[in-house]
């Protein structure tokens, strides 16, 4: 028997259109023999849009967009059928990065339904999306961090010459300005004077009323990816060598710019180092699933945690996923295990008790 699965991409977020590549990525990967696909996306205006089900890829970003387009344009096409009939899935593969994707919410959504799901639970990724969150996780399970400071909107408008000094006071420049709730380098910026630091402040409040600011270093970039449960696999590491001063959205996504070096050369002793701290971050969110741990490492093999992504970019080509195929887990092999993940905890959490 196929397993019914559902696809969910696009969403209400600054990541819709990263999320749509993904999407296409993975569905192109999926083995149709295995799984009854159904396409599920969510507008940039947060509609619901449930297609049939397909029995091959859809391969362009215009189908993907299209899959649900003469059906109702509402979250109830997602549960009830034309026919005003329930839906069945027995797993939903959430592809949503960014707000109301990646931060819990929609986590929410499929836990209420009682339905399994692939990746993080609400609470790994509500704790993975906020940066001040964990940061604050990572202090307490005792990972080295650059020094950073964080504000909200509010405070900024009513104390912005103390935030600026709190800031020089405690870092030094050049700084990187940050929303707390974003991903895929929305909103970030580089700061290397107080005027500089203002006009990014003012940038980062466009995405988020939250922000964290944090020193910048002279460092390698290390990524690793994370597979698991409550027993996680960590793979080789990665490099990142952007052109730009820092690995943003255009580097990421756009201009190809990039170079990822995997295995990224490093001694053993570092690269175990990194493994286990990357562990230790996976557990301090309570990650399921699937995490790509960042991580800084200077000349002398000092090594500082950046954050965690709990929903990495997922084509053949991110950083992820090839992480895991230098690791020997080949793509549509990654799919089928993060597929199998997502049901494992499900099925261990229908084993509680629920009464008294």
């Amino acid at each position: 028997m196929k397993k019914k699965l559902g696809l969910v991409y696009g969403g209400k977020s600054a990541e819709h259109e990263v999320s749509l590549s993904t999407a296409l990525a993975v569905i192109g990967a999926i083995d149709f023999t295995k799984y009854e696909v159904t396409p599920i996306f969510i507008t940039k205006q947060g509609e619901w849009r449930c297609g049939n089900a397909v029995s091959e890829p859809l391969t362009t970003i215009e189908s993907l967009r299209l899959a649900g387009e003469d059906k109702p344009h509402d979250v109830m096409s997602f549960l009830v059928n034309e026919a005003n009939e329930l839906r069945e899935f027995d797993v939903i593969f959430p592809l949503l990065h960014g707000t109301n994707g990646e931060d819990g919410t929609v986590q929410g959504f499929f836990e209420v339904l009682n339905l399994p799901y692939v990746g993080n639970n609400v609470l790994g990724s509500s704790t993975g999306m906020d940066k001040v969150v964990m940061k604050q996780l990572f202090e307490m399970a005792g990972l080295p961090q650059l020094p950073y400071v964080h504000f909200i909107n509010a405070e900024w408008q009513e104390n912005q010459e103390v935030i600026l000094q709190q800031c020089e006071d405690k870092l030094a420049y050049p700084m990187y300005v940050k929303p707390a709730n974003l991903g895929s380098s929305v909103g970030i910026s580089k700061a290397e004077t107080r005027e500089e630091l203002t006009e990014a402040i003012a940038v980062a409040l466009k995405y988020d009323r939250k922000i964290v600011i944090e020193q910048g270093v002279v460092a390698r970039e290390i990524e690793l990816a994370v597979l698991g449960n409550d027993i996680a696999q960590v793979s080789v590491a990665g490099e990142i060598k952007a052109v730009s001063d820092f690995y943003d959205y255009e580097s990421k996504y756009a201009d190809g710019s990039t170079e990822l070096i995997i295995p990224a050369e490093i001694s053993n002793a570092t690269l175990l180092s990194l493994q286990t701290m990357a562990k230790k971050a996976f557990k301090a969110i309570d990650g399921s699933g699937l995490v790509r741990a960042d991580f800084f490492v200077t000349a002398d093999d000092t090594i500082y945690i950046n954050e965690v992504n709990t929903l990495p970019g997922f084509t053949p080509v991110s950083m992820y996923p090839l992480l895991w195929q230098k690791t020997d887990v080949a793509y549509s092999d990654l799919i089928d295990r993060l597929i199998e993940l997502g049901l494992e905890r499900h099925a261990q959490k229908q084993k509680l008790q629920f009464n008294l």
